[in-house]
């Protein structure tokens, strides 16, 4: 199923989701595997502890932040396919990345996580059947399917890995 098959687009994630390409969400989940696989290591350990701006995020605390987020996220997908509706995510990420400690950690341990996780995100799709996909619940305060909520896991993924190449790598140019 791909990104056009979503129906209806849900408020506020669409602009996570429409960073996707509009491919079938297994070619895509690949697709985002490679993009975590091609991460350059050693460029953003020189970025340790550095923010662009004060009060922002380190490169740790987003590399962490997007693997919190798929956790919790999969937690309610699960439910919804599950024909749980009334669930609703919802949680503080601003606690959650206070107390990740992700600062603490080298940023290889923190992006194989993330591949791991991924990778039981696609094993979770995996199981779903075709129904499952259409069944949706809420998600902060938008409804959104089980689709839409794939997308939505990777699009967040590109959405933050692109704030670390405008706003990060250039940092690296600073002397």
């Amino acid at each position: 199923m791909k990104m056009t098959d979503i129906n209806p687009m849900p408020e506020y994630f669409d602009r996570y989701i429409n960073l996707c390409e509009d491919v079938d969400l297994d070619q895509e989940f690949a697709n985002s595997l490679r993009q975590l696989n091609s991460l350059d290591v050693n460029l953003l350990s020189k970025l340790n502890g550095r923010k662009y701006l004060p009060g922002k995020w380190t490169v740790n605390d987003i590399i962490q932040h997007i693997t919190d987020i798929e956790r919790l996220l999969c937690a309610g997908v699960l439910r919804f396919a599950r024909g749980e509706d009334t669930y609703v995510i919802s949680f503080n990420e601003e606690e959650i990345a206070k107390n990740a400690n992700a600062d603490k950690k080298e940023i290889i341990k923190l992006i194989d996580e993330l591949i791991t996780v991924r990778k039981s995100t696609i094993s979770l799709y995996k199981g779903f059947d075709y129904t499952d996909y259409f069944k949706a619940g809420i998600n902060w305060k938008y409804k959104i399917s089980v689709l839409a909520m794939g997308f939505n896991i990777i699009g967040h993924q590109i959405h933050h890995l692109n704030v670390i190449e405008r706003k990060y790598y250039p940092l690296l140019e600073k002397k």
